[in-house]
């Protein structure tokens, strides 16, 4: 597994548009459908990545609770599955029915919506406001596979808490750690 970080995405970026099929359901979402009236939660995840599997179980609690506030979340894999075809539509969809995901799970198969966020690894979080303007884009929290420290999603409920009380943004923003994002060669 190579680990990356996230690079950066400036706080107040407009979140770039896109409509992606939702291997959940098979239909075509685009973001103006699936945001959320108070904020929206955009994560690139994928199936295998040992970083995303230590948090799922954390991110469908988190879903489950946001969502009821006001805050949508939607889960992106933009992995290259020919390469890597555990992470093909069928078994994202798969995926998301055994865990249980409360959120569309988006299917990027030219990787253009990755690389319009500028995302690098998976798991990779981002937050925006009602307006779809970024305000944080970081780690869920300190947890990594195997270094003992539990997952509680601090650093991403920290911001979301900030946006439901309309305070700036977190300071002190960590990058995400995990896998690379499998580009298409």
């Amino acid at each position: 597994m190579a680990r990356a970080e996230s690079n950066e995405f400036k706080n107040g970026t407009l979140a770039p548009d896109f409509s992606l099929i939702n291997t959940v359901d098979d239909h075509l979402l685009p973001l103006n459908d699936a945001k959320g009236k108070k904020g929206t939660v955009i994560m690139f995840i994928c199936n295998h990545c040992p970083f995303v599997l230590n948090v799922n179980d954390e991110l469908v609690k988190m879903a489950n609770e946001y969502q009821q506030k006001g805050i949508n979340f939607i889960a992106i894999s933009s992995n290259d599955v020919e390469n890597y075809p555990q992470d093909s539509p069928e078994l994202m969809k798969q995926l998301a029915k055994d865990v249980k995901y409360p959120f569309p799970y988006l299917y990027d198969e030219t990787q253009e919506i990755a690389k319009k966020y500028d995302a690098a690894c998976t798991p990779d979080f981002y937050v925006f406001d009602a307006d779809l303007k970024s305000m944080y884009h970081g780690q869920l929290d300190s947890s990594r596979p195997g270094n003992g420290i539990p997952v509680t999603g601090n650093d991403l409920r920290n911001s979301l808490e900030l946006l439901l009380e309309r305070k700036s943004v977190l300071e002190n923003q960590k990058p995400s750690v995990g896998c690379g994002i499998k580009w298409k060669l």
